[in-house]
Formats: structure tokens, C-alpha cells, sequence
């Protein structure tokens, strides 16, 4: 099959291609640091390719976002923070490619559902709660680094999770951003291995899609790192939240 014939293989509208486009310009958007807008990205690609081929067809994407995060905000990243996650979100990765290959189509839709609405009520919860004090125990870095490998695997979700941990030891704009960044691309690196060659949801016919989005992706990073500049309005990441937890009950429900 020729280069023209491997995109035709998923037979995408006009509209769909419009929907996709914009998501994965949000995808730009959000790993510049616009935080809050991820969990629309993985709603917009479900309903087009379905929950659990979406998550490989976005995770490429999602390392070609993460390259420019990590270039343009690396001097901010806090390796110290890092390395209390990433081994527990390994651990979570590996437990959502074994629970993630096993289950049917429809679980899996529900559990990206349920994910996404308890986030999302996570996310609500910390957005009403003025102060608090900085979490130091272990368990809460190990709880916090397991769940968000375990939903970045099932369905790239891992935003509201690890959105929570950095909030709540009250990381600055930039060191939010930067620690995210290398922290994310390193994960989604080791994701590609279990969705080639376990889950086989990333095919030659999806990175072909992959390589006709890609200048969406930059245009949207680097629109993002001028608005990123500007945003940081509550109202604005309510209104995220609301749209999000539509999305979720939606997909839990259809």
C-alpha cells in the first residue's frame, strides 16, 4: 500500500479530520503549559477511533509534543520530583498493559469514563480547597505516581492526576511545566514498546496519520507558549472542567 492509501484506510470525514485537527492542536496547546485541556483531546480522538485504538494513534503525537516541552522548558524541571514518580509510574504502566489487554472494548470505554469523571471531581475538589499543607510522605508521591501510569496507559489520561500532585506541593508555573514535561516524555517513551508490539494500537497505518498532524501539534505548542504567558484565569479552568466531565459522563453512557 502506498502513502495515500494507508490514510484512506480509516475512512475519515471532513468533519472528522476538522475534530481531529483541533484536538491535536489542543494537544500543542496543552504541553506548552496550558494545562487542563488534556482530557478533551482524549475524548475528541475516542469518539473518532474509539477508546482504546485512540490511545495509540494520540501517543505518538504525544511524544512529538513532548520533545518541544522538554527542549523549550528544560532548565525549569526538578529532577528531585521526578524521581520520586517515575517508578511507581512505571509500576502503574506495566499493571494497565496487563489489565488494559485483557479487558473488552466496552470496559475499557467505562474505565477511560469513570477515570475521567473522578478526575475531573479530584480537580474540583482541589480547585475549592484555598490552602492546604505540602504533602511529603512517600505514600502520597507513590499513590500519585502509580495512578498516573496507570491512566496514561489506559488511555493517555494521566493530566488531572499528576496536575493534582504538582498543585498540591505547589510547584511554580515554570517548574510545573518543565518537571511535567521530561517527566511525561519519558513515560510515553516507554509506553511505545506495549502499544506496538502488545496492544498493537500503533500500526504503520496510524503513524502514517501521525506524520499528516504533526505540524498541527507544533503550531498549537508554540501558540500555546505565547498564551501560556497570559492565561491563568479560574474561571477559564472551571469552564475546562465542566466541558470535560460532559465529555466523560457521555462517553460512559453512549
Amino acid at each position: 500500500m502506498n502513502y495515500s492509501e494507508l490514510l484512506q484506510a480509516y475512512h475519515l470525514t471532513t468533519i472528522q479530520w476538522v475534530t481531529i485537527s483541533l484536538a491535536v492542536f489542543l494537544l500543542g496547546l496543552s504541553k506548552s503549559g496550558i494545562k487542563g485541556i488534556g482530557i478533551i483531546i482524549v475524548v475528541i480522538m475516542a469518539f473518532v477511533f474509539g477508546e482504546k485504538a485512540s490511545t495509540g494513534v494520540l501517543l505518538p503525537l504525544l511524544v512529538v509534543a513532548d520533545v518541544f516541552a522538554v527542549i523549550y522548558y528544560n532548565r525549569h524541571a526538578q529532577w528531585k520530583y521526578i524521581g520520586k514518580l517515575l517508578p511507581w509510574m512505571i509500576i502503574g504502566v506495566l499493571v494497565g498493559v496487563w489489565i488494559g489487554n485483557d479487558i473488552s472494548e466496552l470496559i475499557f470505554k467505562r474505565l477511560m469514563a469513570v477515570i475521567i469523571i473522578v478526575s475531573v471531581g479530584i480537580m474540583f475538589y482541589m480547585e475549592r480547597r484555598k490552602t492546604s499543607p505540602i504533602p511529603t510522605k512517600p505514600i502520597f508521591s507513590g499513590t500519585a505516581g502509580f495512578l498516573t501510569g496507570f491512566a496514561t496507559m489506559i488511555g493517555n489520561l494521566a493530566g488531572p492526576i499528576s496536575n493534582i500532585y504538582f498543585l498540591a506541593i505547589r510547584f511554580p508555573k515554570n517548574e510545573f511545566i518543565g518537571t511535567a514535561a521530561w517527566l511525561f516524555f519519558i513515560i510515553n517513551v516507554f509506553k511505545l514498546p506495549f502499544h506496538i508490539f502488545v496492544w498493537k494500537t500503533v500500526s504503520v497505518e496510524s503513524l502514517v496519520l501521525n506524520s499528516v498532524l504533526v505540524p498541527v501539534v507544533i503550531v498549537g505548542f508554540f501558540v500555546g507558549v505565547y498564551l501560556v504567558k497570559f492565561i491563568s484565569n479560574l474561571n477559564y479552568r472551571r469552564f475546562i472542567l465542566i466541558i470535560t466531565a460532559i465529555g466523560g459522563i457521555v462517553m460512559l453512557f453512549r
